[in-house]
Order: C-alpha cells, then sequence, then structure tokens
C-alpha cells in the first residue's frame, strides 16, 4: 500500500540521482489564470519518469538485482529504468513499440539498457516484456501500476507543495496514472483542498473514459503524437486511486497539444513532448474551472522528436491563428495577384506562399485559383485581413 512515508523515503533516495525542478512563473500562457510550470522536462532523462524507476530499483533486493530487471515502455520510462539500472549496476531490457521516437530508443541503448523493439503500441510492448520476464526470470519494472514507482513519482508534489504551499490547483498528463496517482495522493493527504486535475489526448483518453464509466476500459486503438501517454488501459491500483484523489479529468485535441507547445517555446523558452504539454494545452484553452486561480502545470517530459517538431510548430501557429491558407479566385489577367498582395501587406501581415492553379474543371476559362500562405499575428487579425480582401471584391473560398 502507498503511504505518505514512502514518498518521503523516495525523496530522500532521489537526492542522489534526480535533480528538483524548478516551478517556473508563466505569465504570457494565461490571461485568466496565474501560471506555474513545473519543469519535470529539464529533469536527468528529460521526464519524471526517473523518480519512479530508481525507486523502485534502490528497494530490490540483491537476489532480484542479480536476476536482472526488464521494463516496458514508450520512451521515457525506458531511459529512466536504463539510467537507474547502470546507476545501481543492474542489467536491463526495455521493450519498446516500435512506433517509439528513434531519439528516445537511441537514449534507451546509451543509458546502458538492451532495447527490443515490438509492433504495436505501449500495450503490445508489455505482452512482450511479460513474456520475457517468465523466460528470464528478471523483476518487472512497471512504469505505472506499481506502488513503488508511484511513490517515487509522489515526489514531485511534494516539491511543488514545498516550492509554493499556496498553490490553488495542479494539472496533471495522464498515460497510466502512476504520476497523477503519486502526486494526488501527496497533495491530498497534506493539502486536500488544493485541487488536482488530469489530462489525456483526446485520441488516447483510457483514463477518462474509464472514470467516466466508472470502470476500467480498454481502448481498441490510440492515435497520438503525444506518445508517452498513449496508453490503451489504465493500470488497476492507478484507476483506484485516480477515482479517489483525482478531482477532474479531461482531454485536449492534438491540435490543442500542438499550441501549447508553441506557447512554450515562444513565451517561456521551453521544450515539451506532447505528453508533457497536455497539461497546458488543458489551461490554455479553457478546459478547467481556475479562473482567478494558482496553478501548477506539471510538463512531464521535453524528449520530443526533433524530426516531428517542425510540423507540430506547424500546427500550433494554424491553431492559434498565426498561419492559414487563403483559397481565391481570381479573373486571369495583370495586376490581380499585384492587387492581393497589396491588401495583404497593407493589413501588416506576410506572405510566404503563393500558388496558382488553371486547370480545375469547375472554373471559368479565363480564370483562376490562387491560394496564398499568410503568417498573422492571431484570429483577429486574421479575420481583419480576410475582411479586407473581401471588401477589395475578392471571394474567399477557403
Amino acid at each position: 500500500m502507498l503511504t505518505l512515508d514512502k514518498i518521503y523515503h523516495a525523496a530522500f533516495i532521489l537526492k542522489e540521482v534526480a535533480r528538483k525542478t524548478d516551478l517556473i512563473y508563466a505569465p504570457n500562457l494565461s490571461k485568466d489564470a496565474d501560471i506555474y510550470l513545473k519543469t519535470e522536462n529539464l529533469q536527468v532523462t528529460g521526464s519524471f519518469k526517473l523518480r519512479g524507476a530508481y525507486y523502485k530499483i534502490s528497494q530490490l533486493t540483491e537476489e532480484q538485482k542479480a536476476a536482472g530487471i526488464i521494463a516496458c515502455s514508450a520512451g521515457n520510462h525506458a531511459q529512466g529504468v536504463a539510467l537507474a539500472a547502470t546507476r545501481q549496476g543492474v542489467r536491463s531490457v526495455v521493450c519498446m513499440p516500435d512506433s517509439a521516437p528513434i531519439s528516445k530508443v537511441e537514449a534507451t541503448k546509451r543509458l546502458g539498457a538492451e532495447v527490443v523493439l515490438t509492433k504495436g503500441a505501449y500495450d503490445d510492448a508489455y505482452q512482450k516484456a511479460l513474456e520475457l520476464q517468465k523466460e528470464t526470470g528478471a523483476t518487472l519494472i512497471h512504469p505505472f501500476d506499481d506502488d513503488l514507482v508511484i511513490a517515487g513519482q509522489g515526489t514531485v508534489g511534494l516539491e511543488i507543495l514545498d516550492q509554493m504551499p499556496d498553490i490553488d490547483a495542479v494539472i496533471v498528463p495522464i498515460g497510466g496514472g502512476g504520476l497523477i496517482s503519486g502526486v494526488a495522493f501527496a497533495i491530498k493527504q497534506l493539502r486536500p483542498s488544493i485541487k488536482v486535475y488530469g489530462v489525456q489526448a483526446a485520441n488516447a483518453p483510457s483514463m477518462y473514459e474509464s472514470r467516466r464509466k466508472g470502470e476500467q476500459i480498454t481502448l481498441s486503438t490510440v492515435s497520438t503524437f503525444a506518445d508517452g501517454i498513449a496508453v490503451k488501459h489504465p493500470g488497476d491500483t492507478t484507476f483506484k486511486m485516480v477515482q479517489e484523489y483525482v478531482d477532474d479529468i479531461v482531454t485536449v485535441s492534438e491540435d490543442e497539444i500542438a499550441a501549447a507547445i508553441l506557447a512554450m517555446i515562444e513565451k517561456q523558452k521551453l521544450i515539451a513532448e506532447g505528453a508533457g504539454a497536455v497539461s497546458v494545452a488543458a489551461a490554455l484553452f479553457n478546459k478547467l474551472p481556475i479562473k482567478g486561480k494558482k496553478v501548477a502545470c506539471l510538463v512531464s517530459g521535453g524528449n520530443i522528436d526533433v524530426n516531428i517538431l517542425s510540423r507540430v510548430i506547424t500546427r500550433g501557429l494554424v491553431t492559434s491563428g498565426r498561419k492559414a491558407t487563403l483559397t481565391i479566385p481570381l479573373a486571369d489577367k495583370p495586376g490581380q495577384l499585384v492587387n492581393l498582395c497589396e491588401i495583404v501587406s497593407r493589413c501588416g501581415a506576410n506572405i510566404t506562399s503563393v500558388f496558382h492553379e488553371r486547370s480545375d474543371p469547375n472554373m471559368a476559362i479565363a480564370s483562376c485559383y490562387v491560394r496564398v500562405s499568410i503568417e498573422s499575428r492571431d484570429f483577429d487579425h486574421l479575420a481583419y485581413i480576410k475582411d479586407e480582401i473581401t471588401k477589395a471584391g475578392y471571394n474567399i473560398v477557403t
């Protein structure tokens, strides 16, 4: 059973390896609430997962350590296990879904673990880990459904209370539920008045749906770039703890997650992965009753695949009204495009690309479609540009 003593003991053990991450004020992220970022993206290995993995391994017997350990992970738990095992002289094998970012796979190898790639999502890697455990007799280090792992993650809650005792609410990402279980337990034991909210990706809402239905459910598929929280089935222990200690759970879309990543890059100079940004997305898009409150958003990880970062930024720009593509029919004669460009320029926007389409069979022979990509300040600015284009006699198709 999880106890507050175990979480305090975990905090003592973790002093030798884990960083006490900063709680940073982020005044530019919300006009409605005072947002603070608990920067676990700056933790050793780039996520909170080191905490639970290291504490769990530290409590194994010498016989268990000699037999080695096995784990399953989409990437962050893998790195935490690899570093924790290597530091404590234990052999580790980590099963990872083949969809895991290459950067996380390679980082896990560099930290000393043997990696076994498995087709599918996290849950498929978990089944492979169970098979290997039976074959080898190694100890399974579960990423979330384990009291000692949860205790390690709960040290984040202790740090938040120490750094800001008068906090009103904490927003926490949820995958399998280990992080929010530990954080919520610690906070509710010490300061039950503080609200603890969970956030999942709308395309991987296993805990959200389980809580709503009052029983654990298994999703047939998950599809989100927030790979760190792409879990089909919540844990047994974590589901019970979320039911008891978490005040509410909400979901955020892929576009909202992308916008949150972009906002943190621009306004806070911080890089978060998709899973780490869902807490900020929930605050940005008013998913929770936090107006006028002092709120800690837990940024759980920063190990984003650089190969998709540019695409995430582009989606974030579109979602925040900073980038748009307008399709406009024009008479195919001199001066039309110049006039259109002058309007956009006069409105203070920037055109990044122009594409002509003359072969659409639905157009008049003497006309063309032009697709103009525009950089704008926000949705109000974009609406103003569209209005000025329309006033000039042009018709915006899309």
